[in-house]
């Protein structure tokens, strides 16, 4: 990485925090040239504009949330296995990310969701992506033997995402001790739902 991919990776670094802070929308590139001891000038040089920069760390939170949540989630086997550590990687990811202020994309989809635009289209392509995924761990769990076969993949993937969203509202708004210990309960009884007869022998 040249010096001025490291100058641009630390700017981002600075971003996403701040982002979990006051928002997507709330990112200006004044307040962010005083948080990374830039200048303006010197921070349009990464970046052409605000609505640039904005999409630039909606690309890297989704790239962080990979790293995080994804990547050591794939070291389980496929199946349930799977789906759990992606749960459990998912409702803890902000913290091991060192983002103080929660997760950045979900923030975002609440900021742009009614505002056309090149940033609101970075936010559901991100979302999008993130359920794709989703919707294939569900699929290998169902080519395991350890989902039905009839297995609605769609329903289960929206059941899940409720799962993690209410679970951060709870742990972030409300202060909820056990919103971790309640999400991994809400979805064992989903995976019980759609349990393949020979899983629950």
């Amino acid at each position: 990485m040249g010096k001025g991919e490291e100058t641009r990776q630390g700017i981002l670094d600075e971003a996403l925090a701040l982002a979990s802070q006051v928002g997507v929308s709330g990112l200006s590139i004044g307040a962010l040239a005083d948080k990374a001891g830039m200048s303006k000038s010197g921070l349009f040089a990464h970046f052409g504009s605000k609505e640039e920069m904005q999409i630039a760390v909606l690309r890297e939170g989704q790239q962080r949330f990979v790293d995080t949540v994804v990547r050591p989630a794939l070291k389980s086997p496929r199946g349930i296995a799977r789906l759990r550590a992606i749960l459990t990687n998912w409702i803890d990811w902000t913290r091991r990310a060192k983002l103080p202020g929660g997760c950045p994309m979900n923030a975002a989809a609440n900021e742009f969701d009614d505002q056309p635009g090149p940033v609101r289209d970075a936010v559901e392509a991100g979302l999008a992506d993130g359920r794709r995924l989703l919707a294939n761990a569900v699929r290998m769990a169902i080519e395991a033997g350890e989902l039905r076969p009839d297995t609605d993949v769609d329903q289960f993937v929206f059941e899940f995402s409720g799962i993690v969203l209410v679970t951060m509202q709870g742990q972030r708004l409300f202060r909820e001790k056990d919103a971790s210990q309640r999400a991994l309960d809400a979805f064992e009884r989903l995976v019980r739902d759609y349990a393949a007869p020979s899983a629950n022998a």
